[in-house]
């Protein structure tokens, strides 16, 4: 394939919503793939007699970077008892999105007062406090997918 052409066609897809455009013309076939904003676009050339095998350079390179960053939070526990999410699912602060918060950081909670709730397969399910103590820390963010076992608040 020319090279002019090539050039047009990176161009058109850079400039266009298309996100990834194939072509193929005689034994050659060009993948164009718009990537992420920091990442340049991938090109790949492939004779048609062998199988296309995607370049995984980008996505190699972002994995090491997430290691140490999730390593950070499991480093760091907070003193006291925490409260721990009994499943999978959404977690809310709030009854409703106007509502005010079930708790607040420095609230006194008795054991069985409502600290959020967590939607799972569309069912809001009330987390109480299965200890009584002072709210010294909130862990999660309102809106944020939790999974079973997550730390969700720190008692004291």
């Amino acid at each position: 394939m020319d090279l002019r052409k090539l050039k047009t066609l990176i161009d058109l897809v850079a400039e266009s919503a298309i996100e990834e455009l194939e072509v193929t013309e005689g034994e050659s076939k060009v993948r164009i793939v718009k990537s992420s904003p920091n990442a340049q676009n991938q090109v790949v050339m492939v004779p048609q007699q062998q199988a296309y095998a995607p370049v995984a350079a980008p996505v190699a390179a972002a994995a090491p970077a997430a290691a140490p960053a999730a390593a950070a939070p499991a480093a760091a526990v907070p003193e006291g008892h925490i409260v721990k999410s009994p499943m999978v699912g959404t977690f809310y602060r709030s009854s409703a999105p106007g509502a005010p918060a079930f708790v607040e950081v420095g609230k006194e909670v008795k054991e069985g007062d409502t600290l959020c709730i967590i939607e799972a397969m569309k069912l809001l399910n009330e987390i109480d406090a299965d200890k009584g103590g002072v709210v010294k820390q909130i862990l999660v963010e309102n809106g944020q997918p939790v999974e079973f076992g997550q730390p969700l608040f720190v008692l004291g």
